[in-house]
């Protein structure tokens, strides 16, 4: 099926080693697709200075001579990244940058400057888990991820080379809805395969969803044809990916089954048949606990040398 819509992501970067892993990520998966453009974002620091409270009596001022230094800077790096997709079969209209100066958090400033544009994702890489990587941009991506939800998060965390997704598949919308949103990135994209697969807790996981709740977004006569009877809807989910278009071939199911945590048995299985990404459908920001918000939450913060895309 020929997409007609542009796919456009924002990419947090800055400057760093491991938003060079974002950029190899993204010019692996999608080096001959015209259809994908990229906005790289740096968000430069404008809270330190002494000056920048005029700013708030005074917008009309400009930034200070030393966060104008800053995003020079940054501009200097922006322009380098976008070299580094040229040099690899991109078009100059395909990526597009821009360095922000803001007096708010990096996250918020990320998160803000995402609403204000049309964008299919949004990708942030992170250096690392545990403490240290917390401490940097690993404390970005995670306050990202719990305020995001107007659009997906990609997170990358480190390396990622292999262009295979595990497709986590649930009895909910939103694991639809991640379903499509993987396909209409990736349809047409050479060199991808996508497994889908269930894994639930064995002390007990959220209800599936009843036939009703999807009948907004999909409409009554689609689910009364395609809603698998059983919880795990993998035909479900292939009908999504086909219909979107993703030919047969390229899917593949994994058997599934239960496991203390389920997160762990995610990125256990994503390694186990050499996927690259995890792509999981999230519940709501309003939803504190249940299988999906709890299982992404924790997937993310174990994920090593591996991609996880949150819809939802």
């Amino acid at each position: 099926m020929e997409k007609s819509a542009q796919k456009k992501i924002l990419v947090a970067v800055d400057g760093s080693v491991y938003s060079c892993n974002s950029l190899d990520y993204l010019i692996k998966l999608f080096k001959d697709d015209r259809e994908i453009v990229f906005h790289l974002l740096s968000i430069v620091s404008g809270g330190n200075s002494d000056q920048n409270w005029m700013l708030d009596v005074d917008p009309l001022r400009g930034d200070t001579p030393a966060v104008e230094m800053r995003k020079a800077k940054a501009n200097r790096y922006l322009k380098d990244a976008r070299n580094r997709f040229m040099r690899n079969n991109f078009t100059e209209e395909q990526v597009e940058y821009s360095a922000e100066s803001s007096a708010a958090s990096i996250s918020t400033a990320i998160h803000h400057f995402a609403n204000q544009g049309m964008y299919d994702g949004l990708l942030i890489g992170r250096r690392g888990v545990g403490k240290v990587g917390e401490m940097f941009l690993g404390s970005v991506s995670a306050d990202l991820i719990r305020k995001c939800h107007e659009l997906p998060v990609w997170l990358i965390d480190g390396e990622v080379t292999s262009t295979r997704f595990l497709l986590s598949v649930h009895c909910a919308p939103q694991s639809l809805l991640a379903a499509d949103h993987l396909a209409f990135l990736v349809a047409g994209t050479p060199g991808i395969e996508i497994c889908l697969y269930h894994s639930s807790s064995v002390f007990g996981s959220t209800p599936p969803a009843s036939p009703e709740d999807f009948h907004a977004q999909w409409g009554k006569e689609w689910c009364d044809k395609y809603l698998d009877e059983d919880r795990d809807m993998y035909k479900t989910h292939a009908r999504v990916l086909t219909e979107n278009g993703i030919s047969e071939e390229k899917i593949t199911t994994i058997p599934p089954r239960k496991d203390l945590d389920a997160s762990h048995d995610l990125l256990r299985q994503a390694k186990k048949h050499g996927c690259g990404t995890v792509v999981i459908g999230r519940r709501g920001r309003e939803v504190e606990k249940g299988l999906l918000g709890g299982v992404s939450d924790r997937t993310t913060q174990q994920a090593q040398n591996m991609a996880v895309w949150l819809v939802g």
